[in-house]
Formats: structure tokens, C-alpha cells, sequence
């Protein structure tokens, strides 16, 4: 039986042991994917011996991703980019690390708003943590003319703005009103608005009607961001499917069948949202 694992500290709150379970199961797999909760202290005892625990690889999630790229042997181009691992397997004993943030990212745009990149004049992203460096590099990628990070620490949005090369802009949260009114997609890749998090305070009536809006919160699915692009007429897309599709990878990597992200699983994963209010 192949076994993989997501760790982080904490990590029981993860949902990717329902999401690979669910693929276990519908793929009729013997295989088992377990929560791993290691303290920072112990991650790289934890990863140089996942192997001999009868490991094929696994996830690695917050805070452990930026310690977890240091420590693979090999990486691929997103991850080295991103200086961050969420993905790892083992292939001749050598441990090596991807990064499919950005795979999940526009995989949940295009799943969830086809054609959203019609136009890529502009992109907001709110926010210069990690999501934000992975969505700065993808919408770069994508061919985006501008894409403008805003963030209350100036060093910080430059940093992931570089991310998305000459398209990339740095600004502060006091200049959003000069970019929103041509924005083409506006991306919360903060936690306000999170459940148990301060509220996101932006306002998106200047917002151009064709213009998408993606609020990476998942919990709760409808985030006052989304209610708000909802009412204002945009399209809205949630968080959840980025979460969906980034395991896509990891999963073929270690049981050997790409998975598809189906109505079930999401329908299976919302239920669970729903009876964590």
C-alpha cells in the first residue's frame, strides 16, 4: 500500500486527506494519504526519513514550504521561482519538490470563469504573502500586461511583483482606486475576510462590469469580496477550487492515475465548509 501524507504545523485542519481519500476511493487505489503534523524543529528529520516510514512523498503546507524547498534535492522551475515547495515524492531515493499553487490557480479561473483571460490589460492582486507570489508568476505567464500587487509594505509587493517581470507593478493600498476602474481580474490572495480574520476593506464599485473577481478564501465560500463583485454585477470565483486543483499533481505522482476534479468531490468538500460555521 503507497502511503503519502500533508504536514504542516498545525496540519488537522487540512482538507487534503478528504480530497485524496475521496480519489483513493474512486479510483479504487490501495493506498492511504494521512495527516502528519511536525513541528518546524523536526521537519527535515521528518523528510529525510519519509522514505524508511514507508512514504511515497506528500504535501507540505504552512509554515513548512519555504524550509521544505532548502531541503529537496531536486526542484522543479515553479518552485525554484518561488523559493517554495507544496508537493514532494521520492524517484531513486532522491526527494524532490514541486509547486502547483499556480497550476491550481488558473485551473480554478478557468474551470470556474471560462474566457476570464479574454482580456489581461490589467490584474489586481491584494496582498504579497506566498499565494500572492504564485499568482503574480502565473498571471505574468498568462501574458497579463500589467499586474499590479498592492500591499500596506511597499518592500514586499516589489518583491512579488518582480515575480511577474516587466508586467509586474508595485503599489500601495492608497492607489487601488487608479487601477481598479481598467482592472480585468482582481485577486484577494490575503486571509481578510477568512473565517475568524479581520474583514478585506475594498471596495469594487469602479470596477469595469467584464472584469472577474477571485477571492482565494475558501472558508467561508462566499466572502463579502464575492458578494460584493456579485452584486456588482462580475463574475465571482471562489477559492475552493484552487485548493482542488493544486492536489491534482501529487496525487498522480504517487498512485500513478491523474485524478479529475469532479461536481462530487467539490460537493463533498463544501459539505464539510458548511458544517465547520
Amino acid at each position: 500500500m503507497k502511503r503519502a501524507f500533508v504536514t504542516g504545523w498545525p496540519v488537522r485542519h487540512s482538507r487534503s486527506p478528504m480530497i485524496h481519500g475521496h480519489w483513493l476511493k474512486a479510483y479504487g487505489i490501495n493506498g492511504s494519504y494521512e495527516h502528519a503534523e511536525v513541528a518546524p524543529e523536526d521537519l527535515e528529520a521528518f523528510l529525510r526519513g519519509c522514505g524508511a516510514d514507508g512514504f511515497v512523498g506528500g504535501n507540505v503546507t504552512i509554515p513548512h514550504k519555504e524550509a521544505a524547498f532548502s531541503l529537496v534535492e531536486a526542484a522543479d522551475g515553479e518552485a525554484a521561482a518561488l523559493g517554495a515547495v507544496n508537493t514532494v515524492w521520492l524517484d531513486g531515493g532522491r526527494l524532490h519538490g514541486a509547486n502547483t499553487d499556480g497550476l491550481g490557480f488558473l485551473a480554478n479561473l478557468d474551470d470556474g470563469a471560462p474566457g476570464w483571460d479574454e482580456r489581461k490589460s490589467v490584474s489586481v492582486i491584494l496582498g504579497a504573502g506566498g499565494a500572492a507570489r504564485a499568482v503574480a508568476r502565473s498571471l505574468g505567464r498568462r501574458g497579463f500586461g500589467a499586474v499590479v500587487v498592492a500591499n500596506r509594505t511597499a518592500a514586499r509587493a516589489a518583491a512579488v511583483a518582480a515575480l511577474a517581470g516587466e508586467a509586474g507593478r508595485a503599489v500601495g493600498y492608497d492607489e487601488l482606486w487608479r487601477w481598479l476602474p481598467s482592472a480585468d481580474l482582481v485577486v484577494n490572495a490575503t486571509s481578510l475576510g477568512m473565517t475568524g480574520k479581520d474583514r478585506l476593506d475594498v471596495h469594487l464599485g469602479e470596477l469595469p462590469g467584464h472584469a472577474v473577481v477571485n477571492d482565494l478564501v475558501y472558508v467561508p465560500l462566499e466572502t463579502e469580496l464575492l458578494a460584493q463583485a456579485r452584486a456588482n454585477g462580475n463574475r465571482a470565483v471562489d477559492g475552493l477550487g484552487m485548493l482542488l486543483h493544486q492536489a491534482v499533481p501529487g496525487f498522480e505522482r504517487w498512485f500513478g492515475v491523474r485524478p479529475k476534479v469532479t461536481p462530487e468531490l467539490r460537493a463533498l468538500v463544501e459539505a464539510d465548509i458548511a458544517g465547520q460555521r
